[in-house]
């Protein structure tokens, strides 16, 4: 009877403590987060945006049902961030999940505000088809409103939503200057990253004038791939507006190279000796890397010709990241045909190498022929490290505080224009974009833009370990069985033994 009565009474508190465990987890909420990059974590600076929001704002997502697991992952975690945008803003964050292929108004609805819908392959009964999905949102204060047309699975969702919502929440966006007039590209060579800085900024294409100064409403001026000479009036405006606590990125290619002649030449424009004047010196050397990129090269076999991948050195597949806000969260990139830097001036300035080589690189001075089909070996990169974009803070000029960066490989960032345009890797346009917010920007979005992971390459092996390791991968679970048939051999012998003994009960 008592075991009876105990039972019982055991089994009224378990009721009772998930009872009480019910109540408390709907009140409180928390959760661990063991992702490397802390993806399921909210920053600080979103923290402080929704805690400074005085006004509700509206999340309507529009997100199709009956998705593949892997693309109705993406749902399910934009969903579970806004619990916590909900949850951190104290209910100034409201949301409506509608599914637009329910009926065909909520489809129209949902085209016309701005999202479209993409087709996504479904298998179904053994038959492979497709199926429209809508997966973006609409973020609404007011009048207001922004929108996200499509959530890319795996992108930085924080992101989006927080610098929308930041958006949404300021009156007016700084400038950002795009300086032309000097060979560089126009913002319609640019277009992922003029639509990235979009969200936060009011970007301009602004030419020099040798007159006027540069005007006072960009706080940050970008100089992107010049191929034509800087007059020294515009060089001196560059200094003024340093001297005014204003900030300067720069993208520099430091030689003129082209692959159908086989060859780069030193590039002159009058900035590398500008940059030398702040003690940043651009070598007139090409970096090779052995971690590199490819270029595609017609070969003849016989009859028949076909295209063939060769390594390239002179593109280095940059992977080497200092611990800065400017390239953090950055994974991969490659470069095209950069330089290296280095810094001579005192510490009264702050040297910050941003973005160095491989530990298999090199340099060779200018003028450089490209041998394409020129076999490489180990000794042709003796060096590592190399710097190849550089921040500086300090008096750059005049007594006021400035910020700069350069990074010696010029078009990284580029798209191009018409039929010569190209997509580029998200971190390309992340490390322009993310070294303007630097400058420019204090919210701290900067560090969401790259927590999304688009690449996590293999470390490079040598052949020697590459060999060992095969070696070890197919000998050692031989091993392993060998030896645990031996052990237990030795112990069935052993107890054979001992039951042969006299003695052995």
């Amino acid at each position: 009877m008592k075991r009876r009565k105990s039972l019982v009474n055991f089994l009224v508190l378990m009721v009772a403590v998930l009872v009480l465990a019910n109540i408390l987890s709907d009140r409180y909420f928390f959760r661990i987060d063991l992702t490397s990059d802390k993806q399921f974590t909210l920053s600080d600076a979103t923290t402080d945006l929704l805690g400074s929001l005085d006004q509700p704002i509206t999340v309507k997502a529009y997100f199709s049902e009956d998705l593949p697991p892997d693309v109705a992952k993406t749902k399910r975690d934009f969903r579970e961030l806004l619990v916590e945008y909900a949850n951190r803003s104290r209910g100034k964050i409201v949301y409506d999940f509608v599914n637009p292929n329910e009926k065909e108004e909520k489809e129209q609805e949902a085209v016309q505000n701005g999202i479209q819908p993409v087709m996504i392959n479904v298998r179904e009964k053994d038959q492979m088809k497709q199926q429209k999905a809508f997966l973006g949102a609409v973020i609404q204060l007011g009048e207001k409103k922004e929108v996200i047309p499509f959530m890319q699975p795996g992108a930085a969702m924080e992101y989006a939503l927080s610098s929308n919502i930041k958006k949404l929440t300021v009156d007016s966006k700084p400038a950002v200057g795009l300086l032309q007039g000097h060979g560089e590209p126009p913002l319609a060579a640019m277009q992922q990253a003029v639509n990235a800085l979009s969200i936060l900024y009011n970007v301009e294409a602004y030419a020099q004038s040798d007159t006027l100064p540069i005007p006072d409403r960009f706080r940050t001026l970008v100089i992107v791939d010049p191929r034509d000479t800087f007059p020294p009036s515009h060089l001196a405006q560059l200094d003024e507006f340093l001297a005014q606590g204003r900030n300067i990125m720069i993208t520099y290619a430091r030689h003129d190279a082209d692959l159908q002649t086989s060859m780069a030449n030193s590039r002159h424009t009058g900035l590398e000796d500008w940059l030398a004047s702040k003690k940043l010196n651009m070598e007139d050397k090409l970096v090779v890397d052995a971690q590199c990129g490819s270029v595609q090269v017609r070969q003849q076999q016989g009859m028949f010709s076909f295209l063939n991948n060769l390594s390239f050195p002179y593109f280095p597949l940059v992977s080497n990241f200092a611990d800065h806000p400017a390239v953090k969260g950055l994974e991969q990139i490659m470069f095209q045909f950069a330089s290296p830097i280095t810094y001579s001036g005192d510490t009264a300035v702050r040297y910050t190498p941003l973005v160095m080589s491989s530990a298999k690189s090199g340099t060779q001075q200018a003028p450089v022929y490209f041998q394409i089909q020129r076999q490489w070996t180990d000794g042709d990169f003796p060096q590592s490290g190399l710097a190849l974009g550089a921040a500086l803070e300090g008096n750059l000029s005049g007594n006021t505080p400035s910020k700069m960066i350069v990074i010696t490989s010029g078009a990284f960032a580029v798209n191009g224009e018409g039929q010569q345009a190209q997509q580029l890797p998200p971190d390309h346009v992340n490390l322009l974009v993310n070294s303007i917010d630097w400058l420019s920007d204090d919210t701290g979005l900067i560090e969401l833009r790259t927590k999304g992971v688009t690449s996590r390459p293999l470390d490079q092996v040598e052949d020697g370990k590459k060999s060992i390791y095969k070696y070890l991968n197919f000998f050692l679970p031989l091993l392993v069985i060998i030896g645990f048939g031996v052990v237990r051999m030795q112990a069935k012998r052993s107890l054979r033994k001992k039951r042969m003994d006299e003695d052995y009960i």
